[in-house]
């Protein structure tokens, strides 16, 4: 079987990040491809595990050479995955589980178009607002910001393949799960289907030409 990148993708406090770190700790045959950064390392964050910590300079010459699957400027900084990065862990036999919003789930799917994008939905927007207000991290205009923020990423629901409504977290994760397990199965992921189609075919001909002659 051919490993294939997956991108969950979800409003702020949809629980795609969660998710991912669920299923990277279960599943061997999951990796994560380590994304660069221009912001500064936070404790007890390692360079090479967390991120790779990129200057500004550094950053905007491997994006202008097109190094990166998908990029973004997020508050000032720059956010973004080496195309170098996806192939080394699909190189190592193993799906690329990232966490990406739908902006960069776009570029990424141009970049890899065999990527599966899961869509995760919040249950209702009540139980997106508690979990953005539980953080206690957001004041007003914060909330109010990511809050329209989701609004606007819920139109692009169409253009994802699988969607998984995060109300209750263990479900979410086995469903994840499950769309990576039935993907892997797909016909044109599968190695040499063609060769043991082609062997059963002509091992049933023997049985069919034997049973023929005993009649």
């Amino acid at each position: 079987m051919s490993p294939f990148p997956v991108i969950l993708s979800a409003p702020s406090g949809g629980g795609k990040t969660t998710i991912a770190r669920r299923l990277l700790e279960r599943r061997p045959d999951v990796g994560y491809s380590v994304s660069c950064t221009t912001r500064p390392p936070r404790d007890g964050e390692v360079e090479g595990r967390d991120y790779r910590f990129f200057s500004t300079s550094e950053f905007e010459r491997a994006r202008d050479a097109g190094e990166f699957a998908e990029w973004a400027e997020v508050h000032g900084c720059y956010y973004g995955t080496l195309r170098s990065e996806v192939r080394r862990v699909l190189a190592a036999g193993q799906h690329v589980l990232m966490d990406i919003d739908v902006q960069g789930a776009r570029q990424f799917a141009a970049a890899f178009p065999d990527t599966v994008l899961v869509f995760v939905l919040p249950p209702s927007g009540e139980v997106l607002k508690l979990r953005l207000a539980g953080r206690k991290s957001e004041n007003r205009e914060r909330l109010l910001t990511r809050l329209r923020n989701a609004r606007a990423e819920l139109g692009e629901v169409g253009r994802y393949h699988y969607v998984v409504v995060n109300d209750e977290l263990e479900r979410a994760v086995d469903q994840v799960g499950a769309i990576v397990d039935a993907e892997g199965l797909r016909h044109d992921r599968v190695h040499a289907v063609e060769a043991q189609v082609e062997a059963l075919i002509a091992q049933l001909e023997q049985e069919i030409n034997v049973y023929s002659k005993g009649e």
